[in-house]
């Protein structure tokens, strides 16, 4: 007998096996490598600490899925581990899912099946750059880019509130307005804006930046400064920075049905590599 495979809770002992084992396809599994490479490191300031969970055989690591900051599994697992990581994360009772569409799908059953329902659940495109396929443009006339700064946050938090609007997603600023602009704050550093006549017009987030990849999430441009060029300029210079800091690839995921989006990526040389099923549940 092989023995069965059980679940427990990662700890930072267990770092370097579950780093290894998402390693193997990093690409997929990046953003539960960064969870894994800090554990045993405080969380964030406004983010969660993370809760990450290993199936195992006997010694032998077959699965990683998170619980917290949100619910994702790695890729491609096998239907005796997905088994297993469901079963374990099914007891959560609100949060955020975002994974490939056939373990979502898989996990999300168990759940509706406990009494959750979706308040968002949509289809989205994961792109990815390498440094050889980028096609990098550079920022209209009159644009700065630059790292944010405390002073932008007000407009920061603003345009956080505008993007969750505008997907029709739930406005935690209503409840807690003060925890949401600690968990803005805490981004700050993982941020490029571009000013144009004094105005902030665009913003994008690093929240991944590994060796491994970095994934871009929270690019907003406002309203009245769209298809001007600042969205590509923007990207662009995050990509820049990436590359210039090593990294293996960049990448970012976008609505599936996001045309203007997907268009705006091909051009600068990403290309879609997963798709991926997102539901914000309670």
């Amino acid at each position: 007998m092989l023995g069965a495979v059980k679940a427990r809770l990662l700890g930072a002992a267990d770092r370097e096996d579950a780093a290894r084992f998402l390693a193997a396809d990093a690409q997929s599994n990046l953003f539960l490598l960064d969870l894994v490479l800090g554990l045993g490191s405080p969380p964030t300031p406004g983010e969660a600490a993370a809760e990450l969970w290993g199936a195992w055989r006997r010694r032998t690591l077959l699965g990683v899925a998170a619980l917290r900051p949100c619910v994702v599994l790695a890729a491609q697992l096998p239907p005796a581990v997905l088994e297993v990581l469901t079963a374990v994360l099914a007891g959560v009772e609100s949060g955020l899912i975002k994974s490939s569409i056939e373990s979502a799908n898989l996990l999300w059953r168990r759940l509706e099946a406990r009494g959750r329902h979706a308040l968002v659940d949509r289809v989205e495109r994961a792109y990815a750059l390498r440094p050889g396929d980028a096609r990098l443009l550079d920022p209209p006339s009159g644009a700065r880019i630059r790292s944010a700064s405390a002073n932008d946050l007000d407009a920061l938090v603003e345009a956080a509130r505008a993007s969750l609007r505008e997907e029709q997603r739930p406005d935690p600023f209503d409840g807690d307005p003060e925890g949401f602009r600690r968990w803005v704050r805490g981004r700050l550093p993982r941020a490029q804006v571009i000013e144009q006549g004094g105005s902030i017009v665009f913003v994008g987030y690093a929240d991944v930046r590994r060796t491994q990849g970095w994934l871009l999430q929270g690019v907003y441009t406002w309203p009245a400064a769209r298809r001007r060029g600042f969205a590509s300029a923007g990207v662009s210079s995050l990509c820049r920075t990436a590359f210039e800091a090593r990294t293996e690839h960049v990448q970012l995921s976008v609505v599936d049905g996001n045309e203007a989006g997907g268009s705006l990526y091909a051009k600068l040389g990403f290309r879609p590599f997963a798709s991926l099923r997102t539901i914000l549940f309670a």
